[in-house]
């Protein structure tokens, strides 16, 4: 198959005219290339053919030779001007048909859009608040755990110095947790009473070796200090370093160092 070879005199006239290259030498193929006004005639029948703007194929040749020499009328070049303002108007109302169908899909791509990101703002925000409470509870685990771990070395070292179990009008130390202060640390209440009363005695004796003194040695054990094989020595090993104790000895400490009514009031 093979695009035809029509008139090409006729073909430039055509052309010269604003027709397209296929459009023209298709309506010359099937007008015969009798003449330019057959072929703008053919144009004209076959204006809404699908097919009209692609260019023929043939599988023979078609004799070229026009039987004679055509001259273009005014009323041609009226119709072929009517041809290309129809077909410029029909391509403006598929431009714009084509620019809705655009502004639509653009509008819905948008929409899709907002909501797909809504959706993921609120799935992070669950997350985050899932995390939160989660972080929250294991706070409290560890929370409870450390008071827990508390308690019992205080029994233990209560038991050690020879002092009774505390008072059951004591709180435990779960309900520490509780509660809100703004001076001592949640756990020394009991402590710091123990260490107030080593201090005072240290106080009545005016002596400067902290273990030689009556107190010194239960302040100290009160501290988390632990005593060596043969009571040579105090140590406080890494596991017994507890800041809420030694901050609550260190308050105490300064209370009886710069409070000169320390101890004077007690009996």
């Amino acid at each position: 198959m093979a695009v035809p070879q029509v008139n090409k005199k006729l073909l430039d006239e055509l052309e010269a005219m604003g027709f397209p290259r296929p459009r023209a030498t298709r309506a010359l193929h099937f007008s015969g290339n009798s003449s330019l006004e057959a072929a703008i005639e053919w144009v004209i029948d076959h204006e809404n053919d699908s097919d009209i703007d692609q260019m023929p194929l043939v599988a023979v040749d078609i004799n070229l030779d026009s039987p004679q020499t055509f001259h273009i009328t005014e009323q041609m070049k009226i119709k072929a001007q009517e041809l290309r303002t129809k077909e410029h108007k029909k391509k403006e109302v598929e431009e714009k048909k084509l620019e809705r169908q655009r502004e639509k899909e653009r509008i819905r791509a948008s929409k899709d859009l907002t909501e797909a990101k809504q959706i993921l703002e609120s799935n992070e925000k669950q997350r985050y608040l899932a995390l939160k409470k989660k972080e929250k509870e294991e706070e409290k685990r560890a929370r409870e755990k450390i008071l827990k771990k508390l308690e019992h070395d205080k029994v233990e070292r209560r038991s050690r110095l020879g002092l009774p179990p505390e008072s059951p009008s004591v709180k435990p130390a779960t309900h520490l947790l509780q509660e809100k202060t703004t001076s001592l640390p949640l756990k020394s209440v009991t402590n710091a009473e123990q260490m107030r009363e080593c201090l005072r005695s240290l106080k009545r004796n005016h002596q400067d070796r902290v273990g030689n003194l009556r107190g010194g040695m239960e302040f100290l054990e009160l501290c988390g200090f632990e005593r060596t094989e043969g009571d040579e020595f105090l140590y406080l090993p890494d596991d017994k370093v507890d800041m809420e104790i030694l901050n609550t000895a260190g308050s105490e400490l300064k209370s009886a160092m710069t409070n000169p009514f320390f101890g004077l009031l007690s009996v």
